[in-house]
């Protein structure tokens, strides 16, 4: 690191020190820089242009089984932040009732970056507002009455040491954008259609992501059209009907019924007290059907432009590609270092090989956890939207959410939806307002009936999963096809 020797003298010589104090691993993150933009349009005004920028280090320590942890953006206090986090190792050690165990690992030298043509941050402010405001007097209509638009961009340099001798330099950047416009209905009550920016999983992350138009900007007078019907539509009545999600509800559904309950530390029970558990337990994998044989389901680090892609997760692990669920059976999980030892220990045997590489901080002054990568449903051999619907007899298309609600243990899910399409008889025939739809998530996986190919596969970009105390705010992908289900409760008793 040329451009940080003082750092990396002080960081080497920190590692050496923790060892001295007989600890079983160290590592650390430097984020040299780490910018962050948000831009806010709301009916044309600018709402909000937040700018930041930090730059810090962190330090974790293993000392007797227990984790210790301290930051600084003080480069002037580095040898210090070493000593805390050992002295918070050997404090947490006395409380320590599972002792972790990081396992070996070989060094791992390397560099990732996200590929990209322009930084967003060497695109001017007047330029990304012009780009924005473009958006916003084609989506104003005398009829609308609010609009907002939003764009997010980050950009960081982290640099990777541990005391197995890994050495690892990262260069990320995300651009996030979405467009909402609202609409009061025939009964007074407020409908809104929105669109956010995807991607295809190819291409780059930089500016030239934002204005590729039909990615984002193209997408203005659809959403007109479709909320200008929803002003005037019946509202979707209670039934059990097959479900069609399009990916901007899929990937939700996804996220919130496969990927976060995979998540190993949540599995052992380390969420219990803020974000819940898991139905899965440590004999579900290789046992448990958890949808049918549609269902195929990865954590794969492959896709090229995904805020889940990210070369090696925080603990030096190179990011992996695996399937979590095989022909309907759950397979593997979530994991990283220490929690695959844990959960082999507390199983008295061996489920899973190795970490799955996701361990991940949202910053430099927090610990690494467990978190989401590029969580996607593979492309299955169905066809297309058209032929999927075409093969459905009495159903409704789903796209975008407007509000969820999931069981603590993800075991079961309610979800609103901006819009549904009625389906009878293989034909599109009407739009319905106001769709909710419900389920058990084995069972709802296990009626997966039909899963679209790869023209209709997506990645959704997520930019603010929260998990952890204190929470981490995590940005990734999700890659969905259109899914059909069969046998749905969907809209609410009268």
């Amino acid at each position: 690191m040329s451009d940080h020797p003082e750092v990396q003298r002080q960081v080497e010589s920190g590692i050496d020190h923790a060892l001295a104090e007989d600890a079983d691993y160290c590592d650390v993150r430097f984020y040299s820089k780490d910018k962050s933009e948000f831009l806010l349009l709301y009916d044309g005004n600018l709402e909000a242009n937040d700018t930041g920028t930090e730059s810090g280090l962190g330090v974790r320590v293993l000392w007797g089984g227990a984790w210790g942890f301290a930051a600084s953006s003080d480069l002037g206090s580095i040898e210090e932040t070493f000593r805390r986090a050992v002295r918070n190792a050997k404090t947490a050690s006395t409380l320590v009732r599972i002792p972790l165990d990081m396992g070996t690992q070989s060094p791992q030298k390397g560099s990732y970056e996200s590929p990209m043509k322009v930084s967003p941050f060497e695109v001017s402010l007047k330029d990304k507002l012009d780009f924005l405001q473009r958006i916003d007097r084609e989506l104003e209509e005398d009829w609308i009455q609010r609009r907002m638009l939003r764009a997010g961009f980050q950009e960081r340099r982290v640099r990777f040491w541990n005391s197995e001798g890994s050495r690892i330099d990262k260069h990320l950047c995300n651009v996030f954008g979405a467009m909402m416009i609202m609409g009061m209905d025939e009964d007074g009550r407020m409908q809104r259609r929105s669109h956010s920016l995807f991607t295809t999983g190819d291409g780059t992350r930089g500016w030239e992501l934002m204005i590729r138009p039909e990615l984002f900007s193209s997408h203005t007078e659809r959403i007109k059209t479709e909320l200008s019907q929803l002003l005037k539509a019946d509202e979707l009545e209670y039934g059990k009907r097959s479900v069609i999600l399009l990916p901007g509800q899929g990937h939700l559904q996804v996220h919130e019924t496969i990927g976060h309950p995979l998540e190993l530390d949540r599995i052992l029970g380390y969420e219990l007290s803020y974000a819940g558990g898991s139905f899965v337990d440590l004999g579900s994998f290789g046992e448990l059907r958890y949808g049918s044989e549609k269902l195929n389901a990865s954590s794969y680090g492959g896709v090229a432009n995904s805020p889940g892609s990210f070369g090696f997760d925080d603990e030096g692990t190179p990011e992996k590609n695996y399937l979590l669920i095989d022909k309907g059976i759950l397979v593997n999980a979530l994991t990283s270092r220490a929690m695959v030892r844990e959960a082999n220990e507390r199983a008295g045997r061996k489920v899973f090989e190795g970490s799955g590489g996701v361990a991940r901080a949202s910053s430099f002054y927090r610990a690494p956890i467990d978190r989401m990568t590029n969580i996607n449903v593979e492309p299955g051999d169905d066809g297309s939207l058209r032929d999927i619907v075409e093969a459905t007899e009495d159903g409704v298309i789903l796209d975008n959410p407007t509000s969820w609600s999931i069981g603590s243990n993800r075991e079961h899910f309610h979800f609103g939806c901006e819009i549904a399409w009625e389906i009878k008889n293989g034909k599109r025939t009407r739009i319905l307002k106001n769709p909710t739809y419900q389920g058990h998530t084995l069972e709802f996986y296990n009626s997966l009936s039909a899963v679209g190919g790869r023209s209709t596969w997506r990645v959704e970009q997520v930019n603010n999963c929260g998990k952890g105390e204190p929470n981490q705010t995590m940005e990734i992908g999700h890659g969905v096809p259109v899914m059909r289900f069969d046998d749905v409760v969907t809209g609410e008793r009268g």
